[in-house]
């Protein structure tokens, strides 16, 4: 039998109770020991997690640089714009009295539909969405201006907030839009901004905004400071600051005056003749500066209204046959090497060339006539003759001379060479009138600069100078001559030439001639080649209509070339050159008008106005504002407050242009007939609806009824016609 003793028993537990205890404070010991001495725990660094737990840190965003015009007008600069966002869970309510989310959702939509383009039973609809903490209100609620959001903010609705979102302004409107470009957030494909992105992440996506985005966007600073646990800064804490740094600003050389007047004009010549593209140039043939440029199609960079019809930037990334207007370059070459003798005689028509025949566009030609009337005429014979005359190699060389087959370096996104294939005796010939090699407009404004300039060639310029607002430092941009391909004396020469083309008995310029001024000019008529069967396309408006005019003819101060491919021409006394002095006369006379666009002169357009802001106030009261103002005004919605408007606030326009108006309330459908395609677009914009377009011309019939429910409809169908169908 065993025996068992209580007492010693309990000495044994004890003494384990002892030693266990003893062991279990030395691993304690050990481990604080090596905590205090190595000041980490699992890798984590303590004095760091305690140092952050109470230190603030805020980022000092910068802003981006602003990009001005030659005479300092803002073209495109930084705002702020807010995102309208309901709070519906009440979790984050602590107290009864002062509720954070929204309580009367029935008042809440009423009050919201008098300020955004929603109306009260959708947004309604919006707030009684399930199982959901917040909600926003697509499209509607997004891209807010600040006197909206104001506005809201004065009906004291519980639950309502504001996301701040960076947005880039460009207050003109359509402007160079292509050339200029545009910045914005990075987004998603549901055009939903990306995780992760600061709220300085403005990135530049096309012109200017991409070819220099380096330099508009600025450095973010930061605050950093020891706080308490309730938030205020400690005693005796040091406050570490970094500045941040603004991007630069950039001027260019574009003419605000000059620049509105050509939007103006290329808006109404292509609502007109709905072209496939259009361009038009002005240049300062001294220094290579643009005064102005436009294209079509074009876009609005503030509203993106008219973006996704084209993306490329046709000065410098489309490439297209030149035509007759190379023609220029030919007969300067002709002149420097000797060989042009205007009394010269030659028989014109047709002319065999080893692999087929050149032709002028008067096949039977005009019998034997000089060297000077088939200028007038824009004879192809007559320039093979003078390719001829020169040799192939040596007008190969003046080809490369004048920049043909290279890009001019511009510094723009996705620049283009051009072509120019030289190997086969009509492959030469054929470029001697503009045939078979390809180029940009930045290429031919650059070589006609050679002719208006005494013979020095000017690379195209569209930075005048970069300037750092915190120290005020500028970094000008000065004329740069490429190359002097011909003399001063064969630029006057081929200057006095040219003034034939316009006022010679048998010029195909005639039409280009303004009164009191002396212009020197070349049209043009290129062939388009079909990218289904790679042959020309045959009759028709199938062409690339151009001219390029030099004035005044005896010095240039101005050099203005226009391109106009496939117009719409339902009128049968028109041809394809009207559509084109249609943008060039206008444009022409009032650039030498400005007495070479002296940027500090006061000359205004009479036809000119500036967009009143007519957000927030009523509908009667904006009515009133607009039409002293002299504009075409369309109401879109029911309600009795303006919430949207296009053109934007201190947008130039013309006198009679269509301004859209939206209300708060429910949008309903204006009656379009008779409108253009852009006025359209422009409620698409306004509006978020998709318009789908059947035909050319305008507007002759809409799906949808005039005065019913806009709201829900996926796509409205518009038919367009011409005025003579």
């Amino acid at each position: 039998m065993t025996n068992r003793n209580p007492l010693k028993n309990r000495k044994k537990i004890a003494i384990l109770l002892f030693f266990g205890t003893l062991l279990l404070f030395l691993v304690f010991v050990g481990r604080f020991t090596y905590i205090m001495v190595k000041g980490e725990i699992n890798g984590e660094n303590l004095s760091q997690n305690v140092n952050n737990l109470y230190t603030r840190s805020s980022v000092l965003e910068a802003n981006r640089g602003t990009i001005y015009d030659i005479g300092g007008n803002s073209i495109a600069m930084d705002a702020t714009s807010y995102s309208l966002v309901a709070i519906l869970t009440d979790k984050w309510s602590n107290d009864p009295k002062e509720p954070q989310h929204v309580k009367d959702k029935q008042k809440t939509a009423a009050a919201l539909s008098k300020h955004i383009a929603m109306s009260e039973a959708d947004i309604f609809k919006t707030l009684n969405q399930k199982d959901l903490s917040q909600v926003e209100f697509g499209s509607a609620g997004k891209k807010l201006s600040y006197d909206i959001k104001s506005a809201i903010e004065e009906e004291d609705l519980p639950g309502i907030v504001f996301e701040e979102t960076p947005t880039r302004l460009y207050p003109n409107g359509t402007f160079a839009s292509h050339l200029v470009g545009y910045a914005e957030l990075p987004t998603d494909k549901n055009d939903e901004t990306k995780e992760g992105t600061l709220s300085t992440d403005l990135t530049g996506l096309m012109g200017v905004e991409q070819a220099y985005n380096d330099v508009l966007t600025g450095t973010d600073g930061s605050i950093k400071y020891q706080k308490d646990s309730f938030g205020y800064v400690l005693p005796n804490s040091t406050v570490e600051t970094t500045d941040s740094v603004d991007g630069k600003d950039i001027y260019l050389t574009l003419d605000k005056r000059m620049q509105v007047y050509l939007e103006s004009v290329m808006t109404e010549v292509n609502d007109k003749f709905n072209p496939v593209g259009m361009t038009a140039t002005l240049m300062d043939p001294e220094t290579g500066a643009i005064i102005a440029a436009s294209q079509r199609p074009s876009f609005n960079a503030t509203t993106k209204e008219g973006i996704g019809q084209l993306w490329q930037n046709l000065l410098v990334e489309d490439t297209f046959e030149p035509g007759s207007t190379l023609k220029v370059l030919t007969l300067a070459a002709a002149i420097n090497e000797g060989v042009f003798d205007p009394n010269a005689t030659y028989m014109s028509g047709a002319k065999k060339i080893e692999g087929g025949v050149v032709h002028d566009h008067n096949v039977n030609g005009w019998g034997q006539i000089n060297y000077l009337e088939g200028l007038e005429r824009s004879s192809n014979v007559a320039f093979v003759n003078l390719m001829e005359k020169m040799g192939e190699d040596t007008w190969k060389e003046y080809l490369d001379n004048f920049g043909m087959g290279k890009t001019t370096a511009s510094g723009l996104p996705n620049e283009q060479s051009g072509s120019n294939p030289y190997e086969w005796p009509l492959e030469k010939a054929n470029t001697s009138f503009g045939q078979g090699l390809t180029v940009t407009v930045f290429q031919m404004m650059q070589a006609y600069s050679a002719v208006a300039n005494e013979g020095k060639m000017m690379k195209p310029q569209y930075i005048s100078k970069i300037v750092d607002p915190a120290t005020g430092k500028e970094t000008t941009f000065e004329p740069e001559v490429v190359s002097e391909p011909i003399s001063k004396n064969s630029a006057d020469q081929a200057l006095n030439y040219l003034k034939e083309v316009v006022y010679g008995e048998n010029g195909t310029g005639q039409g280009y001639q303004i009164d009191g001024y002396e212009i020197a000019a070349k049209t043009g008529t290129a062939q388009i080649v079909n990218p289904d069967t790679k042959q020309y396309y045959s009759g028709g408006s199938n062409y690339v209509y151009s001219v390029v005019g030099m004035a005044p003819a005896d010095d240039p101060k101005v050099v203005l070339y226009v391109t106009v491919q496939q117009p719409t021409i339902t009128d049968s006394s028109l041809v394809g050159g009207d559509v084109v002095q249609a943008v060039f006369n206008p444009v022409m006379k009032r650039a030498l008008e400005y007495q070479h666009l002296d940027s500090d002169s006061e000359v205004e357009d009479p036809n000119q106005v500036v967009m009143p802001k007519v957000t927030g106030v009523s509908k009667e009261e904006a009515l009133k504002s607009l039409e002293e103002a002299q504009l075409d005004v369309t109401i879109v919605g029911n309600g009795d407050t303006i919430v949207q408007q296009l053109p934007l606030p201190e947008e130039s326009s013309i006198k009679n242009q269509r301004a859209i108006l939206m209300t708060n309330g429910a949008m309903t459908m204006p009656d379009m007939t008779g409108w253009s395609k852009n006025d359209v677009l422009k409620v698409s914009e306004i509006t978020g609806i998709e318009f789908a377009f059947e035909g050319e011309g305008y507007v002759v019939e809409q799906s949808l009824t005039p005065q019913a429910n806009m709201q829900g409809e996926e796509q409205i169908k518009i038919t367009l016609a011409s005025p003579q169908e």
